[in-house]
């Protein structure tokens, strides 16, 4: 028998007070392979055969998945869940609903007939790279569908977005404006503002006071944020996702976090990088989340711009290009007085770096202020998607942990060859290296920047296979076993919490999921096949196929 997940406790009473889960194959990431393995209070207290399971447990109830396999629970290790739960609520633009800037403007009209005049449109995971145009949105395509309206759309990777005119005039940016350092502004051939705005620029215009933004954009209720957030968690439990490391929290994100466990509306068991520009304000108040469902695991920094927006900061520029290295997002200066702060805090600091040049950065600033704190604080380098033998060196040295794009190879596919080249691509989302070199490494989606399904980001690491044709540098492949290791023992590891997470073994929370073939032995190319029949947090379900 099983019964529906009580969130509002985080513990069913009315579940059988021990619960033995038995199916033909069951992978534990704990080197054993039990037929089964015993659950009480949330935790798995036991493994081995059902008979020795049911004699130590007699009044335990058998849930029994026969020739299902079951698997420790998927965690991703660097995703936005507060942001998603906004995103759900906004215009969708993704990718392959959305092909080209006619069905753009064609859903952004017809928001503005249900949007008042002079209200806000906002729209998300616009994926410039896969349009059939093949040209970029424009301020004058939001103008003439949506004249009334102030209308921002974001880039699928979140570090830029289109804004109509209205947008700019609220903004107060017009053509003789400067960026703010860290940022820039788009501009035509003219060198009229085109309406695109880079990084800080964007970060500039939408963030709140506090946090040195204007906030023109108006910010969703928390009424609104819960059912959003409800949807995104039912989302991802269905894709086997019982973990999450939310990469961006700010104060309103615990809050909204901490209603939604309290409502119902979240059945995952979250990790927080608390947004640098919140560190200091959630400090002094003392809000720190530190529990089995809600916990900060550290403090995020962003020192570049995106992959597959391509304003990552590079060595060498981008192909086709002379001189475009990308945007450091961050100066210098402010990344060492973070490191430093958290140094002396005793906090580990999580810094978004894409491009060898950033991640270098990053490095310089890790081995200059107390180096010898970094093993124990495990500093994260959030996406390291570029790399060298010497920056794979200086990870290994300072005991960092690094979280790669699991699925972009697959999801951006070629164009990955058109922005960076074949060499480039025999270093990116280098989970082989990092394996072979001894660095920690996990499974991270970035969703919304990617799609989130673990399954689909094993398919990608394994095979290297884009989703237009072709392999990407194939040189990179890994095993499926350690694809797996990316989303359960790696992605542990990266919270800190690899003494609870991650394997099927006493002592471990009893996050599993039920997968309908076994992903270890399954045809690589066909992983996102594989169906998520159900979904179980603390042992108890939250998500069940129909």
């Amino acid at each position: 028998m099983t019964r529906a997940f009580a969130p509002r406790t985080g513990y069913d009473p009315w579940m059988p007070q021990t619960l033995i889960v038995t199916a033909n194959q069951i992978i534990t990431m704990a080197g054993a392979a039990p037929r089964a393995f015993a659950v009480r209070d949330g935790r798995v207290v036991g493994t081995g055969p059902l008979a020795e399971l049911r004699e130590r447990h007699s009044a335990a109830e058998v849930l029994d998945f026969g020739a299902a396999v079951v698997a420790p629970g998927f965690h991703d290790a660097h995703l936005h869940l507060g942001s998603t739960a906004d995103q759900l609520l906004q215009v969708d633009l993704s990718y392959p609903d959305v092909q080209s800037l006619a069905e753009v403007t064609r859903r952004i009209r017809d928001q503005a007939v249900t949007t008042p005049p002079g209200g806000w449109i906002v729209g998300s995971r616009y994926d410039d790279g896969k349009m059939a145009e093949d040209r970029p949105l424009t301020r004058f395509d939001l103008d003439e569908v949506a004249p009334d309206h102030a209308v921002l759309v974001r880039q699928v990777a979140g570090h830029w977005a289109v804004v109509n005119s209205r947008a700019l005039a609220l903004g107060g940016i017009e053509d003789a404006s400067q960026p703010p350092e860290g940022g820039a502004y788009g501009r035509d051939g003219a060198g009229h503002l085109n309406g695109v705005l880079y990084e800080r620029a964007l970060v500039e215009l939408v963030s709140s006071p506090a946090a040195g933004g204007r906030g023109i954009v108006p910010a969703n209720s928390l009424e609104d944020r819960l059912n959003g957030l409800d949807r995104a968690s039912r989302m991802f439990a269905a894709a086997g996702l019982t973990s999450v490391c939310d990469a961006s929290t700010a104060p309103e994100d615990i809050a909204l976090f901490e209603a939604g466990r309290e409502r119902g509306a979240l059945t995952l068991r979250v990790s927080m990088l608390v947004r640098h520009a919140s560190y200091e304000a959630l400090r002094r108040q003392g809000t720190w989340p530190d529990g089995e469902f809600l916990r900060v695991t550290g403090v995020k920094g962003v020192l570049d711009g995106a992959i597959g927006g391509r304003t990552c900061l590079l060595e060498q520029p981008f192909e086709g290009t002379s001189d475009d290295h990308g945007i450091q997002a961050m100066p210098t200066r402010d990344l060492h007085d973070m490191i430093g702060m958290l140094a002396r805090d005793g906090v580990r600091p999580c810094v978004h770096a894409n491009g060898d040049r950033a991640i270098s950065l990053l490095l310089d600033q890790l081995e200059q202020v107390a180096p010898d704190t970094w093993p124990r604080l495990r500093p994260r380098v959030e996406h390291c998607s570029i790399v060298t033998e010497s920056i794979l060196e200086r990870l290994k040295k300072l005991g960092a942990v690094t979280t790669p794009f699991a699925s972009y190879v697959n999801y951006h596919g070629n164009n990955l060859r058109k922005w960076y080249g074949d060499a480039r691509l025999r270093r990116m989302f280098a989970h082989r290296s990092f394996l072979d070199w001894g660095v920690p490494v996990a499974a991270a989606s970035d969703f919304g920047c990617g799609p989130f399904e673990p399954l689909l980001g094993m398919q990608s690491c394994v095979t290297r296979e884009a989703w237009d044709g072709g392999t990407l540098g194939e040189n990179q492949r890994i095993s499926a076993y350690e694809a797996l290791g990316l989303y359960t023992t790696g992605a542990a590891y990266a919270t800190g919490e690899e003494r609870v997470k991650g394997k099927l073994a006493p002592g471990y929370y009893a996050d599993f999921v039920v997968l309908g073939d076994n992903p270890l032995t399954a045809d690589p190319t066909r992983l996102s096949q594989i169906p998520v029949l159900a979904t179980y947090v603390a042992g108890q379900r939250v998500w069940a196929a129909s």
